[in-house]
């Protein structure tokens, strides 16, 4: 199966033009990750459905209004900022890491592939300026660092059937960490949506981290 027909599967309602914009955007990783390491090489045959797929199991939990701003956090190669702000345009993305030659890289990923929706900083998270409505990471450390470092960067008023908070990807066990910040919460399997095996652990999480 090809890699666009992977994702249309599961997002059946996926235009040929987002297809197409992510089939260039997997292109990219595989050409750049030859000289900086943006994703294992181990599995660069699996891009498709260990994150281009795994990024996207965050839509399967929201859908982005027009004007979202969202922030990617230890966006590394671009996952999953980029593979959401392909499937909602219409929202704003601040992709954000503190590895220089990283963001590099996906500041010119974003540029090759037109996405006038996305920007890129080379930071730490705790020093940015902004608010967002929601923030988003393939979990890149422990849960009460992210709430330390988001503190004061998410918008209270929200627009959208959850409130407005961290949405991450994780897999294992992590429930009891989640409690532990004492902040309402949601987790929901991968593998109710998505059944290639990787995903049997894989979880999303929302956590509503407004002040």
């Amino acid at each position: 199966m090809s890699g666009k027909s992977i994702i249309s599967q599961h997002f059946p309602a996926i235009s040929e033009k987002k297809l197409d914009l992510l089939e260039r955007f997997v292109e990219e990783l595989r050409s750049h990750n030859q000289n900086v390491n943006l994703i294992s090489r181990k599995n660069e045959d699996r891009i498709w459905e260990e994150h281009i797929l795994h990024s996207l199991g965050i839509a399967k939990v929201i859908s982005f209004n027009p004007g979202t701003k969202v922030l990617d956090y230890g966006t590394g190669g671009g996952l999953p900022g980029i593979p959401l702000a392909i499937l909602f345009p219409e929202s704003e993305f601040l992709l954000v890491d503190s590895i220089g030659k990283k963001v590099r890289v996906v500041s010119e990923i974003v540029t090759q592939l037109g996405l006038p929706n996305v920007r890129t900083s080379h930071c730490r998270v705790e020093d940015l300026r902004e608010r967002f409505d929601f923030a988003v990471s393939r979990a890149v450390t422990a849960l009460p660092r992210m709430e330390e470092w988001l503190k004061g960067k998410i918008n209270q008023k929200s627009t959208h059937p959850i409130q407005n908070g961290l949405i991450y990807i994780k897999g294992g066990d992590f429930e009891e960490e989640i409690e532990g910040l004492m902040k309402p919460y949601r987790v929901w399997e991968m593998s109710a949506w998505f059944n290639d095996s990787f995903f049997e652990t894989k979880k999303v999480a929302w956590i509503d981290l407004t002040d």
